[in-house]
């Protein structure tokens, strides 16, 4: 993977900031536990539970959108009838409870995070899930928002018990020494932050997988590679039905679903990240299958629908 210095600048530093992630918009409550911070919805026989982990505020900028003037992504908010100053960014997991095993998506960032974060422990048991009771975490990429909430600023372990399930391609970039040496100093972020959270972490709970592998019976993984080298969805099938959770395939569904061209500015291989968001978005929306989001708002479950030269996300 070719990265010139400044994206270097720009994912290693950047992502290890909280206030420099990716965002995403409100919407209508499809319920009224979206007020507690979680949403259930049924798959076939399987459950899939939006978890929030909270939400920031970020200035909206000219390098937001790394492609299209700050003019014409005000003018796509607006449109969509929000703010244009400014993105409320959420962060939302999802428990997948499936053949008697509940499966974490991603994790947030404990008590990592800026203020309005690390509230995912407590949304779990407000949805009536204890923590410990998980079977398995899966990771889709290895950036700051989707890790840190393994392990908290102490350094203990969040989950000590649970296996953590985590896309090979991702482990053998950002644990690779000699790539990181390779960065610049400054802009090694990325790669202190996974160092932050995994070194030392019982190698007994380290599961790698091969991305496009199953990792259980109806809960597959799906390459979806260019955010991140080894970027992962993850889908869950009962019977036939399907959820697909997109990760950060799609930051922000008023401007990345809408307009798929549109590159977000810690999408570490643009090209990449821009051939799989149309390839994957076709698809789920032709399929007409549930799709999730990592910076979707509650209830951050919906489906995919194509309008003219982009789509939009219709939340459930």
């Amino acid at each position: 993977m070719d990265i010139s210095r400044r994206d270097c600048l720009l994912w290693g530093t950047g992502l290890a900031s909280t206030a420099v992630l990716g965002a995403c918009t409100t919407s209508a409550p499809a319920a009224n536990t979206i007020g507690a911070g979680y949403y259930h919805h049924q798959v076939g026989k399987a459950r899939v539970t939006a978890v929030s982990d909270g939400v920031t505020r970020r200035a909206l900028d000219a390098g937001f959108v790394k492609n299209a003037p700050l003019d014409q992504v005000q003018a796509a908010l607006q449109a969509a009838g929000l703010p244009t100053t400014h993105i409320d960014v959420p962060y939302t997991c999802f428990v997948v409870e499936l053949d008697g095993k509940r499966y974490l998506l991603d994790t947030g960032f404990a008590d990592n995070g800026a203020p309005g974060t690390g509230l995912l422990r407590t949304h779990m048991r407000a949805a009536g899930m204890e923590p410990a009771s998980l079977d398995a975490i899966v990771i889709s990429h290895m950036h700051g928002d989707h890790i840190n909430g393994l392990r908290r600023k102490d350094g203990s372990l969040v989950y000590p018990k649970t296996p953590v399930w985590i896309p090979q391609p991702e482990m053998a970039f950002w644990m690779d020494d000699a790539r990181m040496q390779q960065t610049p100093e400054t802009a090694r972020g990325g790669f202190m932050a996974v160092r932050r959270v995994f070194k030392d972490y019982p190698p007994e709970l380290i599961k790698l997988f091969v991305p496009g592998s199953n990792i259980a019976p109806g809960l597959e993984t799906v390459p979806a590679f260019g955010h991140s080298p080894g970027h992962t969805a993850i889908a869950i099938r009962s019977g036939s039905d399907r959820f697909t959770f997109i990760g950060d395939v799609a930051h922000y569904p008023a401007l990345f679903v809408r307009h798929p061209d549109w590159q977000v500015q810690f999408d570490m291989n643009p090209q990449q990240a821009r051939t799989t968001r149309h390839a994957l978005l076709a698809r789920l929306a032709q399929d007409r299958s549930l799709v999730g989001g990592y910076h979707f708002p509650l209830p951050s479950i919906g489906h995919i629908q194509q309008t003219g030269d982009g789509y939009n996300w219709v939340p459930k």
